[in-house]
């Protein structure tokens, strides 16, 4: 059998791997789109994370491929029904690195709230704007939490600290043995939109999800609102929160992921120039200790599933 890892993996787990299935040949280096699809036809197994993209395209060569680990939690990276139609089964590791994700929305949150990236920098620049930083308390805020997985239970729990009231918008309905425990109350999408000071996105990205977030969305705002995305790109309209962190309408952006990876085009330049926009290359979940819980995890799930091989 034929293991190939095409994206890095935390050392551990791929020691794991390797002891767990001893008679397996595990192979791990990145290759891009066109050198995959001529070598997928040798594996039988394939992992990776979020840089590589398994199209239909490369999946119409793989010849032998029964199982695709992906070691994270969303699955947009992967032609899910294309894999299904050539009977490849695909697993995942959701909520290993949920609270990695939460921590940052926190940061950023915090670093909005309270300038400290922009007076790190006003600082290495010579400036002293102690008057022109004056900013606000996350205590007592109420913070809108589009999507109650993993990531947005984490998120509530570490707002508990600092006494914010909570607001979900989730599909499912959740109960209120929940609710009570993350102190958050379940309301309609745009209640939520209305009624939160900071609002931040944990849903995924699909047809229903693209822009999510846009014109009409914003504009039923609080005014010096804060809206985080550390989700997916494209689940918020950019170029609508460009319009509104100019008019001033929003306080500030926290941004981990984007439409465009990297975003390099003049767009963001632009966006990515405003003082009240945090951003970060999609780290979310690039933490040593979500890295070792994703790569233990994945390696468990392919174990059992290559044992379950007939």
């Amino acid at each position: 059998m034929k293991i190939h890892i095409n994206d890095p993996l935390d050392k551990e787990a791929l020691e794991k791997l390797k002891r767990e299935l001893p008679q397996a040949e595990v192979t791990s280096e990145h290759f891009e789109k066109d050198i995959l699809k001529q070598k997928i036809k040798d594996y039988d197994v394939l992992i990776v994370r979020s840089a590589t993209k398994v199209t239909k395209e490369i999946l119409e060569h793989a010849d032998k491929l029964k199982i695709i680990g992906r070691a994270g939690m969303g699955l947009d990276n992967i032609d899910v029904e294309a894999a299904k139609t050539k009977g490849i089964k695909v697993v995942n590791t959701p909520g290993q690195n949920a609270l990695s994700v939460a921590e940052l929305v926190v940061g950023m949150i915090l670093d909005i709230y309270r300038f400290i990236t922009r007076g790190t920098v006003g600082l290495r620049e010579g400036k002293w704007e102690k008057k022109e930083l004056e900013g606000f308390e996350l205590s007592g805020k109420t913070v809108g939490i589009i999507g109650f997985g993993y990531v947005g239970k984490h998120l509530a729990n570490l707002l508990r600290g600092f006494g914010t009231k909570n607001l979900i918008y989730d599909v499912i309905k959740v109960s209120d043995e929940e609710l009570k425990k993350y102190n958050a109350v379940q309301l309609p999408f745009e209640e939520v939109l209305k009624n939160s000071d900071i609002i931040s996105l944990h849903v995924p990205k699909n047809e229903k999800t693209f822009h999510l977030i846009s014109d009409p969305q914003i504009d039923i705002m609080k005014d010096n609102v804060v809206i985080i995305n550390a989700a997916r790109g494209g689940i918020v309209d950019e170029k609508a929160l460009l319009k509104y962190l100019k008019n001033g309408k929003i306080l500030g952006v926290g941004l981990d992921v984007f439409e465009e990876e990297p975003p390099a085009s003049d767009f963001y330049k632009e966006l990515l120039s405003l003082p009240n926009v945090i951003t970060t290359p999609h780290i979310g979940a690039s933490t040593k200790e979500a890295q070792a819980r994703v790569g233990i995890n994945i390696i468990d799930r392919i174990v059992e599933e290559v044992r379950n091989l007939k």
